[in-house]
């Protein structure tokens, strides 16, 4: 039997049975839907994670006291209140000093090092009072080191003192009106002069909601924060290649340095390119438990296709009698149905496709939030994605109607006619 003539063949089979046949692509359409906008779920956590963690540097290693003082950048929300501003509580963690900077910039293949103060103070703006994070950094340093953009303004410079850039956050929706270069804000009863916005950066690295300032004007309006003594260190690497060997020195340098035994260690070392590893072996096991749900509605869709064509076997046996009788073989009746239900197959891997798509674009719009990555929900449909979902679709359908197909082949002639 010539393919043009089966095609038609199975098409007439879903013609015939309209309804049956539309509820069964409808078990498709949900599971591939359900599948199209997970996986682009998961793709768009992977792209944030990339996005964000890539924009802090992959040349970049940040070392914070290892007991409770959050490195600066990774830090959670402000603490601090009323009455001055505070340092980020440290419990059993010794606090990093410039001797530690010292000892540091003994290893070679670094470009720059940089430590900073960080915390939180009250601040003043037209008669309005907020607590904001503060982080203190050497200018000079700074600018080799930071990966920020300016939205506006300029950097600090090496002779700036009462001079602060903000995060996009801090400028936007603060105080009732927005905050811009030239402003006078009063940071712990201190006049700060705004010499620049960043861009916005999203959730990560936590400089949309921080004022940046000179280090010294920090230590000035944070409490409890001593000259030599620093929240974080910051280790630029000449070579991104280089970044897990510089940071097995520097670890070992440190515990030298500090007389620490293996593994005993009073201090915190990451970097972004390890950080971008681990998140990404979360998002990605989220993403398979996620599509291992959508899967259960796809085997519902296999059940019903199955169903519907054990249905039409059993409604199509006369007709299978006749074809047989009139020189049809076994692979051709076979043909027929695996046809049929790789139509159903498409049908329903088509309108899935759409549906999730639209479901995958209304979800940033419903604003949800990434757990945990501090930015909006993102969404990503890839050309592969729709490549898989099609070829899904029907290698469901067609697997689902083998066993159906199988019967229906081995009908034999009399036994067909003879069915009523």
């Amino acid at each position: 039997m010539k393919p043009s003539k089966s095609l038609k063949l199975a098409l007439n089979i879903i013609a015939h049975s309209k309804l049956r046949s539309w509820l069964t692509i409808l078990g498709i359409v949900i599971g591939i839907a359900a599948v199209v906008a997970i996986v682009s779920i998961g793709e768009g956590m992977q792209a944030n994670v990339e996005s964000h963690l890539g924009g802090l540097g992959a040349d970049l290693i940040t070392i914070s006291p290892g007991g409770g003082r959050a490195a600066a950048g990774f830090r959670g929300p402000p603490g601090g209140g009323p009455g001055g501003g505070e340092t980020a509580a440290a419990t059993d963690a010794k606090d990093l000093t410039k001797k530690d900077v010292q000892v540091l910039r003994t290893i070679d293949g670094i470009a720059a090092i940089h430590g900073t103060v960080s915390g939180s103070g009250e601040v003043y703006y037209l008669g309005e009072k907020t607590t904001i994070s503060i982080e203190g950094v050497d200018p000079l340093v700074w600018k080799e080191i930071t990966t920020a953009k300016l939205a506006s303004g300029r950097l600090l410079g090496a002779s700036d003192y009462n001079a602060v850039i903000l995060g996009s956050s801090i400028a936007v929706d603060t105080f009732k009106q927005p905050l811009t270069v030239n402003r006078v804000l009063t940071i712990e009863g201190k006049s700060f002069k705004i010499v620049g916005i960043l861009e916005e950066s999203g959730g990560f690295d936590g400089n949309d909601r921080t004022i940046i300032m000179p280090i010294d004007a920090a230590r000035d309006v944070l409490d409890d924060v001593s000259d030599a003594e620093f929240d974080t260190i910051t280790i630029k690497v000449a070579n991104t290649d280089d970044v897990e060997q510089i940071m097995e020195e520097a670890k070992e340098k440190l515990r030298i340095f500090r007389h620490l035994a293996e593994g005993k260690e009073d201090f915190r070392m990451t970097s972004a390119k390890a950080m971008q590893a681990t998140m990404s072996d979360v998002t990605q096991t989220m993403s398979l438990f996620l599509e291992a749900i959508a899967a259960v509605s796809l085997l519902v869709g296999s059940v019903g296709i199955a169903n519907t064509m054990f249905t039409s076997v059993l409604e199509k046996t006369k007709e299978i009698g006749i074809m047989k009788s009139i020189g049809a073989k076994n692979g051709d009746i076979m043909m027929i149905f695996l046809l049929n239900a790789a139509i159903v197959g498409l049908i329903g891997g088509v309108i899935g496709i759409c549906l999730g798509a639209a479901i995958s674009s209304l979800l940033p719009m419903l604003g949800m939030r990434m757990m945990g990555m501090g930015g909006e929900l993102t969404t990503k449909i890839t050309p592969m994605l729709l490549v898989y979902a099609i070829l899904l679709a029907v290698g469901i359908g067609v697997a689902a109607g083998v066993i159906p197909a199988h019967r229906a082949s081995k009908l034999k002639p009399v036994d067909a006619l003879r069915y009523e």
